[in-house]
């Protein structure tokens, strides 16, 4: 063989691309393919996740692990600190709304107000509610815990068809025997101050249970808000009555309206959550 020859045997430089016959560069191999072609599959992963999120299949997966979707949007720190902020607020709506339902009452018997009482008996329900989210984050290892967040919507529901039955049972009854409302400076004034701080407290929880993703301080939040129409619409009621004596009325059909509304919330929340507990109970190390 001639020595010039040998060259030919060498094995090809790695480092050099080498053509093929069209004259274009031949494929290397997989560790000198450039970066940009490896990180595409990890693009499309990424979008593929931002879809997932996006259609809620990201937070059911979140969820069948035992764990609420805040999970993965909160740091620890974060969790607790708006888990703190979420029991004082309920101590306070419990403070604030067991007045007002003494306030109500009072100005139920002696006004024979339909409304009043079905206030009254909505503020009970709001410390109820406030007590039982109290019982969802008294436990700072399950402020995540999915099972205990159903668990506590479900007994929610339950209060709310009781308390929604009673409240229209006694605005029946009142516009049955035709109760007609009275007017005076002690009615107004429960009336303002129920309307002015049910809403702000239904504010605050509306803001702490989207963050903390919580069911439970949302509903509470609703129960607020009803609270608040109803101080209101206490006032309607009476101001109507006063200038029209004819529309009677409307102080018992605005308790039968509140009462269905929190009916049918206490029905959805119970089909919502029934099933949802069942799914999570094994998770109950967050207990």
């Amino acid at each position: 063989m001639d020595p010039f020859d040998t060259e030919l045997c060498y094995p090809p430089d790695p480092s050099i691309v080498q053509p093929n016959c069209n004259g274009q560069p031949a494929a290397g191999r997989p560790d000198q393919i450039p970066s940009k072609t490896l990180e595409v599959p990890i693009q499309m992963e990424r979008d593929q996740q931002m879809k997932m999120s996006e259609s809620g299949e990201f937070s059911d997966l979140v969820e069948n692990r035992g764990l609420l979707e805040s999970s993965t949007k909160l740091k620890p720190h974060e969790a607790q600190n708006y888990r703190k902020k979420a029991l004082w607020i309920s101590w306070t709506s419990i403070v604030v709304t067991l007045v007002l339902a003494v306030a109500a009452f009072t100005v139920s018997v002696m006004r024979y107000s339909a409304s009043s009482f079905g206030f009254a008996f909505d503020a009970i329900l709001d410390v109820l509610s406030s007590v039982i989210v109290l019982w969802r984050y008294s436990n700072a290892a399950a402020v995540h815990s999915a099972h205990r967040e159903y668990l506590a919507c479900v007994i929610l529901g339950v209060i709310f068809l009781l308390s929604a039955f009673c409240i229209v049972v006694k605005a029946i009854h009142d516009l049955s025997i035709r109760v007609l409302p009275e007017v005076d400076n002690f009615l107004f004034s429960v009336s303002i101050l129920s309307g002015i701080l049910c809403t702000l407290l239904a504010v605050v929880k509306f803001m702490l249970g989207k963050v903390l993703t919580s069911r439970a301080l949302i509903t509470d939040g609703f129960n607020s808000l009803v609270g608040g129409v109803m101080g209101f619409s206490i006032l309607i009621s009476a101001e109507v009555f006063k200038h029209n004596s004819t529309i009677w009325y409307l102080d018992g059909s605005f308790g039968i309206l509140i009462g269905l509304i929190i009916m049918a919330y206490g029905i959805k929340l119970l089909v919502d959550m029934v099933p949802r507990v069942r799914q999570t109970r094994n998770y109950e190390m967050f207990e």
